[in-house]
C-alpha cells in the first residue's frame, strides 16, 4: 500500500452507483455468505478475522447487524475493546486481544481491536511514538502469526465518515430515542480531535498494511455494508473449501 491520505479519499459511494440496485447486490451476496460460513464452519480448515475500525458513529455496529446478522451465530462471534481492565493492563497490549482470536471455522469480528492500542492511546498522550511504533511492529507480527499458524485471513476495514457526517449522526443520538442509548457525552469532545485521529489512522496503514487495509466510504450505510459483505464473500470463494465427507468410526 502506498501512503494514504484520508482527506483525499471519497466518504461517499461512486456516482455510478445507484443505491437500488447496489441493495438488491448486498442481498443477493448475503445469501451467498449464509451458505459460504456453513462451508467455513463445517470444513473447519481456515479462520476469518474481521477488524472494523472507524471514528464515532461511522456505523460499526450497523455493519455487524446487517452485513453479519443473517450468519449462523454458532459460527460468528464478535469482540469489543474498550478501556483496558487492571488484569489486562498488567499484560502485554496484545494479551487480552489473542484470548479471542478465531478457531478455525469460525468468523471473528472485531468491533474496535488491537489498533486502538496505537490510536486512542496516541491521541491523548498516553503512547508515546516510540512504544507506538514498537507496538505496530508487534501487532504486524501478531497477524502473520495468526496467518502463519492457524490459516487466519485477515480482513481490516476502515469506515472512513466525514467529520459532517459524524456531526449529524451524534446529533441524531440526541434526538431519537431509538438511538440516546449510544449518546456519549464524551464524543463531541473527540470529534474534536479529528485531525489527530486520522493522522495516526494514516500512521496505522503505513505501518501496519502487511494485510492491507481497505478503507470504506461510510457516509452511506447502504454503500458501506455492500463493499464489506461483497469484500468478505469474495474472500470465501477464494478459498479452498469443501465439506467433509461421512466421519468414520
Amino acid at each position: 500500500m502506498g501512503k494514504l491520505i484520508l482527506k483525499e479519499i471519497s466518504t461517499r459511494a461512486p456516482k455510478d452507483f445507484d443505491k437500488a440496485a447496489t441493495k438488491g447486490k448486498t442481498a443477493k451476496i448475503l445469501e451467498e455468505l449464509d451458505e459460504l460460513q456453513n462451508l467455513l464452519y463445517a470444513s473447519s480448515k481456515y479462520s476469518v478475522l474481521v477488524v472494523i475500525q472507524g471514528m464515532d458513529a461511522s456505523g460499526k455496529d450497523g455493519t455487524i447487524r446487517n452485513v453479519f446478522g443473517s450468519m449462523n451465530p454458532q459460527g460468528v462471534t464478535v469482540a469489543s475493546f474498550k478501556a483496558p481492565t487492571s488484569e489486562e493492563l498488567s499484560h502485554d497490549f496484545l494479551w487480552r486481544i489473542h484470548k479471542v482470536a478465531p478457531a478455525k471455522g469460525m468468523i471473528q469480528l472485531f468491533n474496535r481491536s488491537h489498533y486502538e492500542d496505537v490510536l486512542v492511546t496516541r491521541v491523548h498522550r498516553w503512547c508515546d511514538d516510540k512504544t507506538a511504533k514498537k507496538r505496530m511492529k508487534a501487532i504486524n507480527d501478531f497477524e502473520k502469526l495468526l496467518k502463519d499458524h492457524n490459516n487466519t485471513h485477515i480482513l481490516k476495514f476502515y469506515l472512513h465518515i466525514s467529520p459532517e457526517e459524524q456531526q449529524e449522526r451524534l446529533k441524531e443520538r440526541l434526538a431519537d430515542n431509538t438511538k440516546q442509548w449510544k449518546y456519549n457525552e464524551k464524543d463531541f469532545e473527540e470529534a474534536k480531535l479529528w485531525d489527530k485521529y486520522m493522522q495516526y489512522y494514516e500512521d496505522c496503514f503505513e505501518a501496519c498494511n502487511e494485510v492491507p487495509w481497505i478503507v470504506v466510504p461510510a457516509d452511506q450505510n447502504w454503500y458501506k455494508e455492500y463493499v464489506i459483505a461483497k469484500a468478505l464473500r469474495d474472500l470465501l470463494k477464494s478459498l479452498d473449501m469443501q465439506f467433509p465427507g461421512l466421519k468414520k468410526g
